[in-house]
């Protein structure tokens, strides 16, 4: 029997779950991504937000006169932190719109998560290739050179960062020491992404007591699990 919604908006829940035999594509987690917003926000526009990566894509293009994974970068940078100004909230990190990616878009600002799924969604359309690095604590992206791997925080305005300097921040962050150990930097599979989106949303939804709101995510965490066996 096909799973229904109780609480979740039903285009909100019908969207997520329909993206979930496909995870594995970047537009999917992108529209999953999109489908949690739709239970909190009245008005979606799914089409204009990928028109909107579509277009910050087109103009990092435009730019690009070689193959060369430094020239891309250094183009979709410029598009997207210098120009547009993508940028971490640090002033009111747990405001649930930071975690809503339409809301990120039009605010261009948001969470760590929400900003690199934001950047692998337009540096994938220009033919990058960008893994999230899901650490504890914050969240980052992996691009892959042919000199190795480079991280980049999306948060602080897109910084490169060796490994070591990655887990420098995740102990500045964090207010404790952190071990020296790479394994900090796994990579987010698309399940791992979406989930840790949600988890996120139920944390400051029980913490504000918005009830509508956690038993909607509650829904979608649930019917997560149950396709992907988390």
């Amino acid at each position: 029997m096909k799973p229904q919604p109780v609480i979740c908006r039903p285009e909100a829940f019908y969207l997520f779950a329909d993206q979930l035999n496909h995870l594995d594509e970047t537009d999917a987690l992108v529209r999953a991504a999109v489908a949690v917003s739709m239970h909190p926000l009245d008005k979606v526009d799914l089409d204009g937000l990928f028109d909107t990566l579509r277009g910050y894509s087109e103009v990092v293009r435009s730019r690009v006169r070689t193959k060369r994974v430094e020239a891309v970068l250094a183009h979709l940078h410029q598009v997207l932190f210098e120009d547009a100004g993508f940028r971490g909230d640090q002033r009111d990190y747990y405001n649930p719109r930071n975690s809503y990616l339409p809301e990120v878009l039009r605010r261009r600002t948001g969470i760590p998560i929400t900003l690199t799924l934001v950047y692998k969604a337009v540096a994938e359309r220009v033919g990058l290739r960008v893994e999230g690095i899901n650490a504890p604590g914050h969240f980052l992206a992996r691009i892959h050179d042919q000199t190795g791997p480079i991280l980049v925080d999306p948060f602080f305005r897109g910084q490169m960062l060796t490994p070591q300097e990655a887990l420098e921040r995740l102990a500045q962050i964090s207010g404790r020491s952190i071990p020296a150990d790479t394994r900090l930097l796994r990579t987010a599979n698309h399940v791992q992404w979406l989930a840790r989106m949600i988890a996120n949303l139920q944390a400051i939804f029980s913490a504000t007591n918005q009830a509508s709101n956690l038993a909607a995510m509650n829904e979608l965490q649930l019917l997560l699990s149950q396709v992907s066996g988390l």
